[in-house]
Formats: C-alpha cells, sequence, structure tokens
C-alpha cells in the first residue's frame, strides 16, 4: 500500500467512502493530520510547456505518465495561450487530464517531478519558460496540505489557462458524483464553473491571449477562425456521385487541381465507397487504389498549405495513408469496423474524424439501425461512447473531430432534424464532457439522397444547390468542416455564413 506521511487533510475534503485505511495521529477541532493507505484514486493533472516541440513534450509527458502508473482516462482540449507573470517569453500550450493512480500524493509528486527532469525541465525562473510543467490540481475528494503540495492547487482559481482545461474534464450534468465532488473542493471560490465565470469563462477563448486549438501536421488549427471546406475525391468506381471518374492519376490530381483553385481547405481522399449497399473491397484492393493517386498528390505544388485526409475504416490503409503524407485520418465507423484502429491513430498522432454510424454501409439503413427515440441525443451518447474508446487508447481529445453522419443510418427526417439540430448535439455531449461538445465538428450533406427525396432530384449532380442549403444551415448551427463535391459554390456559401456569425459578434 501507499503511504502519506504527516499530511493535513481538511475534514470538508475527507469525503471518500471506501477503499482507504485511516489511522489518525493526531487531532484538532478543525484538522486532522493523518496516515493515509490509499487504493485507486482519480486525480487531476495540468499540462503546459512553451520550449522546444510542445506537442512532442505533451505527447512524451502522457507516455511517461502512464508508465509511473499514472493511466489516463480523458483529455482536456489544447490551449495555446499568452504567458502569465513572467510576460517576456514564448507562448504556451496548456491542457489537463483526467487519470486514475495507486500512487498516494506525494508519491504521484514525486513521479510528475521526475518526468519533468526526464524533458529537460530545470529550476530556472519561476513562471518562466519550461519544456515540460505538471501541476496536481486534484486528487481524489481530497484537499491536501503539506509543506510540500497543496491539492487543490492553490492557484487554480485565478490562472484561466488552467481552469479552462479543468472545466474541459467535466461534463456540465453537477448531478454527477465527479463533478459534484470537486464542485464541493471549489467551495470557498463560489465552485468550480463560477471561478471559470468569475475570470471571464468561455468569453475568452478565441480572444488574444488564448486560443482552442486543433494540432495538424506542423501547425495549430484554431477552427473557430473561419469554416473549413474539405474537398472529395472519390476513387472508386461505384461511388454514388462521381464513381468512376477519378480512378486515374492524372483525372485524380486534376479534380484536386480543381477543387483547390476553388477554395478547398482540405482534400479527403477515399478509395472505398460507403454509400448504402456498398459492398466492402480488401485492405489490399484499398491501398491498390489510394496509394499511387495519394503519393501523386502530395507532390502537387497547390497543395503546400493543403491538408489531406483518408477516408477509410481499416487501419492498416490509414497507417500507410499517415505513412504517405496524409494528416487526417477519417472514419466513418468511429472505430466499429476495425478494433485495431484506434490503437494504430493513437499512435500515429493525427487528427481522427469519429463519425456516428450504426452497422456497416451495407446494414447501417436496416430497419433496426434507424431507431431512435431522439436522434440528436442518441447520436450524442453513441458518439461519445465510441470517443471514449478512442481516448482510452490514447488518442487525446484534442485531436478528435466529431461528425454526426448525415446519410448513415439515418432516415430523411433524422437527417434534417441533425442539420438543425446541431447545437443539440453538442449540448448532449457536453453533458458527459464539456472538452469533447467543444471539439471540431464536421458534416457531410453533399448530393445525398435525403436531399434528393425533398427537392425531387434523382441525379445526385443536380443536389449541389439543396447542399448549399444544408450546408448554410448547418454552419450557422455550428458545423466547422463541410465535406462536399461542389467546391466553389460552397466556399461562396460559408463564407457568407462566416461574415454572418462575425457580424453577429461584433
Amino acid at each position: 500500500m501507499n503511504i502519506l506521511k504527516r499530511c493535513i487533510i481538511s475534514k470538508q475534503g475527507f469525503r471518500y467512502g471506501g477503499a482507504l485505511q485511516i489511522s489518525f495521529l493526531h487531532s484538532s477541532s478543525q484538522d486532522k493530520v493523518v496516515e493515509i493507505c490509499s487504493q485507486e484514486q482519480e486525480v487531476v493533472i495540468a499540462l503546459g510547456s512553451n520550449v522546444g516541440d510542445r506537442l512532442q513534450n505533451f505527447n512524451e509527458a502522457l507516455r511517461l505518465m502512464k508508465k509511473a502508473g499514472i493511466h489516463i482516462t480523458r483529455h482536456a482540449c489544447l490551449y495555446e495561450t499568452a504567458p502569465a507573470y513572467v510576460t517576456d517569453q514564448p507562448q504556451f500550450l496548456n491542457s489537463a487530464v483526467r487519470a486514475v493512480t495507486k500512487l498516494g500524493p506525494h508519491e504521484l509528486l514525486s513521479a510528475v517531478k521526475n518526468i519533468e527532469k526526464q524533458l529537460g525541465r530545470t529550476a530556472g525562473i519561476r513562471y518562466g519558460p519550461r519544456p515540460i510543467d505538471l501541476d496536481i490540481l486534484l486528487y481524489g475528494r481530497y484537499k491536501v496540505h503539506s509543506d510540500t503540495l497543496t491539492i487543490p492547487h492553490e492557484r487554480i482559481w485565478e490562472r484561466p489557462f488552467v481552469l479552462a482545461p479543468l472545466i474541459d474534464l467535466l461534463g456540465s450534468d453537477v448531478d454527477t458524483d465527479d463533478v459534484a465532488s470537486w464542485h464541493s473542493l471549489a467551495a470557498d471560490h463560489g465552485g468550480l464553473f463560477e471561478s471559470w465565470e468569475k475570470v471571464g469563462g468561455e468569453y475568452l477563448v478565441g480572444k488574444e491571449g488564448m486560443r482552442r486549438v486543433l494540432s495538424i501536421g506542423n501547425s495549430l488549427w484554431d477552427w473557430s477562425c473561419k469554416t473549413s471546406v474539405m474537398g472529395v475525391l472519390n476513387l472508386t468506381p461505384d461511388s454514388f456521385s462521381d464513381g468512376g471518374k477519378f480512378q486515374s492519376i492524372e483525372a485524380a490530381v486534376s479534380q484536386v487541381r480543381s477543387m483547390v483553385s476553388d477554395g478547398a481547405d482540405m482534400i479527403d481522399i477515399g478509395a472505398q465507397s460507403t454509400r448504402p449497399m456498398a459492398p466492402m473491397i480488401s485492405v489490399e484492393e484499398e491501398l491498390d487504389r489510394l496509394i499511387p493517386v495519394l503519393e501523386a498528390v502530395t507532390r502537387m505544388p497547390e497543395m503546400s498549405g493543403k491538408l489531406i485526409s483518408v477516408d477509410t475504416f481499416y487501419s492498416k490503409v490509414a497507417l500507410e495513408a499517415v505513412k504517405r503524407g496524409a494528416h487526417i485520418v477519417n472514419d466513418v465507423s468511429a472505430g466499429n469496423l476495425d478494433p485495431e484502429m484506434h490503437k494504430v491513430v493513437a499512435d500515429l498522432n493525427v487528427p481522427y474524424i469519429a463519425m456516428h454510424m450504426r452497422g456497416d454501409p451495407s446494414t447501417m439503413q436496416n430497419k433496426e439501425n434507424l431507431q431512435y427515440d431522439d436522434v440528436c441525443n442518441q447520436i450524442a451518447l453513441e458518439l461519445h461512447s465510441k470517443i471514449r474508446d478512442a481516448e482510452s487508447s490514447g488518442i487525446p481529445a484534442w485531436r478528435i473531430i466529431i461528425d454526426p453522419g448525415v446519410g448513415f443510418s439515418k432516415t430523411t427526417k433524422q437527417n434534417l432534424e441533425i442539420l438543425t439540430g446541431i447545437p443539440k448535439i453538442r449540448a448532449a455531449i457536453a453533458k458527459r464532457s464539456l472538452g469533447l461538445s467543444h471539439a471540431p465538428m464536421l458534416i457531410g450533406p453533399s448530393r445525398k439522397k435525403f436531399l434528393g427525396e425533398v427537392c425531387s432530384r434523382s441525379v445526385a449532380t443536380e443536389r449541389d444547390p439543396a447542399t448549399i442549403a444544408a450546408v448554410t444551415v448547418g454552419v450557422l448551427g455550428g458545423a466547422n468542416i463541410v465535406r462536399v463535391h461542389n467546391v466553389r459554390n460552397n466556399v461562396d456559401a460559408v463564407r457568407l455564413c462566416d461574415a454572418m456569425q462575425k457580424e453577429k459578434k461584433s
């Protein structure tokens, strides 16, 4: 058992009922000096870095935490923030993780200090530059006070760059045990949510000095600045809209050049059809279609500064595509169709688009997969479950993009509910994870069958005006990326939406 010796724990913090053995050494009316033999506890650890490769410092710190017996269960969003206290230094990356550990508080402190040392942190200037900074914010349901450790961390309440990731790790439902217990630890400051609001709350995010970002390639992407347009490149003979048109390298490259010229920010390359009732092809056949085109596209001068996504549900395809220059893995199954996908993506350190779908392309429109009591709430619940699986495999929330799966295991009515219900989906996710509710959201209504049913357009290419309308509704509702076939017209639509939203905020 792990021993914490001569540590002050206030009665207010002493709420844990269960796997602890406690022997009292001394008591007063307010405090008890105790020796604790601790079983597994849930902890929150903040991360900060502003020296060297900040993301790599985070990745290495997470790896070393796991090695030290700190098992991470949730990740906050990633924030780039202006330095505090000592302002003449580079900007920081900040985040936080929830984890479980059998280490006692001071053993945990020793472990994180050892990780800091391994990653090159020296004494330096207090609040000055550092490759990594790891702070224990919370330890179970306890308040801890000793000569070397104070929990909750004494300066949480004045630091937006600490409070924002901490809030991300909670759900908005204060009736849950973890939120309620940690909320009580902040009672002296009015509560966690109240403390966050006091320093500015969500209003601070996106302003100068604090932005929520996602790491892609060698850059940090602030998806709040503009809506991104993802152009579709199908290398399949049987896709519902343009199957067979871009199977040759020459035709594919020409189409990419056209989409980039029209304003695409990303190109999503798929070599396996996911239309309803599409037969699955093998990993080998998908790679045979994909790799020659991907290699040609990555060599295009026009692709400088643009992003490439690979649309696949096979982990081996994802692995080979990223090796050859793809920046993002777009998985329509969110890991359902390949049990190795989450682990492979975690090791690749690339963003992961997790889409909602029930079944697979051949079964997704079966009657049982179309049954929803409340489509937006159930999408949120099922997506959250898959993303938690991804996090458990090592994909941080700061690398996840969510997609509600328009057209996949949905009826026409349900697709319309999704497009108008994006705020509802986010709110339902927020009840379980505030951080994941802030993740960038992709929608892909382009030319899909439900648009044809509403507008009486049986030919997919005649659904572009309806696509523009669907995209407009989605962007005004909070979508951050739109996946489309007709790039030019949809670029104009999202530019207008962005301008209207900017004007609304001013």
